[in-house]
């Protein structure tokens, strides 16, 4: 038997549990601060808090952070790192993603359906590449990075820890998002995003709050 213990019991969770069943395992629990309202996610069953995992779970289970939010998921990554050292933290993709040869992808992160990676590229931990997005030749995309479904990266992009690709964005070869920085949806990126900064449009520009 195959245990996967997956933090988050949303509907990324499930994405996720679906991916973890396409790649062998087969007994599949969360863990979500829902419980014990929320029991059952589809067929799985949540049993427990995540400060429960933290007090029960065995040091060398197999977990996958299932959380959206990059912070979130950065936080408890390293919590799980700091407290239970010897815990496995898998890789999942899907089978219909393609990720070339030559290409490197840290623990902790999810190639979902129909993804394509190509060569050269480097894809750090903890990283959520979403249905249908592509990563170009030779991209570095850092750790706690959400590329969403359908954006497009293309050769020599660079995507620091932390930022947020929107659905549908467009990034020029060899442009640099910084830290933290979030590309709109349908965003189409020319120039280099400084860190903390968002950016929408066409061509993409910062975004002016009222």
């Amino acid at each position: 038997m195959r245990e996967l213990l997956i933090l988050g019991a949303s509907g990324h969770g499930r994405v996720v549990a679906d991916i973890a069943l396409s790649c062998g395992w087969n007994h599949i629990v969360f863990y979500d601060d829902a419980w014990p309202e929320k029991k059952k996610n589809l067929d799985w069953p949540v049993i427990g808090t995540l400060q429960s995992f933290y007090e029960f779970t065995d040091n060398n289970s197999s977990v996958f952070v299932a959380i959206g939010n990059n912070e979130a998921r950065k936080n408890i990554l390293q919590t799980l790192e700091n407290q239970l050292t010897k815990t496995i933290l898998p890789t999942l993709k899907h089978p219909s993603a393609f990720c070339a040869t030559y290409t490197d992808i840290g623990d902790a992160t999810v190639v979902m359906p129909k993804v394509i990676v190509n060569i050269g590229a480097c894809i750090g931990t903890g990283v959520i590449l979403n249905s249908g997005c592509v990563v170009e030749h030779d991209c570095v995309i850092g750790d706690f990075v959400h590329i969403s479904p359908g954006a497009v990266l293309a050769g020599g992009v660079t995507v620091d820890e932390g930022a947020w690709v929107g659905m549908g964005a467009c990034v020029h070869q060899g442009v640099t998002i910084g830290k933290n920085a979030v590309v709109g949806m349908g965003a189409v990126v020319t120039k280099d995003v400084p860190p903390d900064t968002t950016v929408v449009g066409n061509p993409a520009r910062p975004l002016v709050r009222d």
